[in-house]
């Protein structure tokens, strides 16, 4: 149940791909102004994964969920009356503050759910939903953008609050019996006051650096990515749309049978140094043109480099955290991730408008070699 919330949510998420495409072509942002209102994004992304962590140890993942759903609906409602670009910063700085803020505790909740020897196919299946939801998304979001902006907006802030009733009603029950029986269990409480801090946990903060640089690179497929298509491909929005919502339809595809075979024949540290270097692998091909082809190719290798790497970084750092601190463990990885949507925009556009894109290809293949090498070493140091 919780992977179909998401996916009702994520169905709803098509805002986020067509921001950069939306500030340059609707609101005649600059490029450089474009990526420093998506740096905006991050900040608040930042602050709600370090939040949501935060809450979640303190309050529990169902109500930070709840809230997190019910309140991110207004901002996507009332965004298309602001046009100017300290407006669209702070809407933006305030909507991912508050969406960000469901993510540690959603991470919790799948820890808190699902068998230990499942956690990585259970973080699969959360993504599956996720992607689906993105297939869904992006495809319907070029379809709705080549006809006004303005539904994209309305169809989010719809998607959160159908996803938050549905939350609602499913979990309240069950986040009451739960807390009932940890009533039941003094005694363990005094065990959770024995936990370390993620901020103290030197490889683990390395790790998550990492996370953070390999998210720099990746999540280009938000913000860069569209405006390549836009711009040097000539593809319209439609065409954009359902590109973006291929790479969520190959993820659902391929995502639980990828992950088991890794999981029988490799170890997560191959895993994820493996799906790093395909990551790179999938930026360096478009060098070679922008044909639909090689387009979809690109898209095929990364979305499956996406399949080897997201879920188990997941993994790793819930095996890393303890009892008593799952909520700071996520939210610190969590914020990893934010900080990349901070850097990403702003540094792409910059590459872009400065040197080109076949720059930032080439660029970004060889931070990822360096990731790549990097998040196998510390890792396999970590599990062991």
């Amino acid at each position: 149940m919780l992977s179909i919330v998401m996916l009702i949510n994520r169905s709803g998420s098509m805002v986020l791909p067509f921001l950069g495409v939306y500030m340059t072509d609707h609101l005649k942002f600059s490029l450089e102004n474009t990526g420093i209102v998506l740096s905006f994004y991050g900040i608040g992304s930042v602050l709600g994964s370090w939040l949501g962590g935060f809450l979640t140890d303190k309050f529990g993942e169902y109500y930070i969920q709840s809230w997190s759903l019910f309140l991110s609906a207004p901002i996507f409602i009332i965004m298309p009356f602001f046009s100017s670009v300290d407006m669209m910063a702070l809407l933006i700085f305030l909507q991912s503050a508050i969406s960000d803020t469901f993510r540690p505790a959603n991470s919790v909740a799948i820890t808190k759910y699902a068998r230990p020897e499942n956690l990585t196919k259970a973080f699969s299946l959360n993504r599956m939903a996720i992607n689906l939801g993105f297939s869904i998304g992006p495809a319907l979001g070029g379809i709705l953008s080549g006809i006004s902006y303005n539904f994209l907006f309305v169809v989010n802030g719809i998607g959160a609050v159908t996803a938050g009733i549905i939350y609602v009603i499913f979990f309240r029950r069950r986040n009451k019996i739960f807390r009932e029986k940890k009533k039941l269990e003094p005694t363990k409480t005094i065990e959770k006051t024995v936990t370390k801090s993620p901020y103290k946990d030197y490889p683990f903060l390395l790790y998550s650096f990492l996370c953070a640089v390999f998210a720099v690179c990746f999540f280009q497929f938000f913000n860069t990515i569209p405006l390549f298509y836009k711009d040097v491909a000539k593809l319209d929005q439609s065409t954009i749309g359902f590109i973006l919502g291929y790479s969520g339809f190959i993820i659902v595809l391929l995502e639980m049978p990828l992950v088991s075979l890794a999981e029988r024949v490799l170890k997560i540290p191959q895993i994820l140094s493996i799906g790093i270097i395909m990551s790179g692998v999938s930026y360096l091909l478009l060098l070679f043109g922008s044909n639909i082809p090689l387009l979809l190719l690109s898209m095929s290798i990364l979305s499956i480099a996406e399949i080897w790497v997201l879920p188990f970084m997941s993994t790793v750092t819930a095996l890393r955290a303890e009892r008593g601190n799952k909520g700071a463990y996520m939210g610190l990885n969590g914020i990893a991730f934010s900080f990349s949507f901070i850097f990403t925009p702003f540094l792409g556009t910059y590459v872009v408008s400065h040197f080109g894109f076949d720059s930032l290809w080439i660029g970004s293949f060889a931070i990822l070699m360096v990731t790549a090498f990097l998040i196998f070493w510390i890792t396999k140091k970590m599990i062991k």
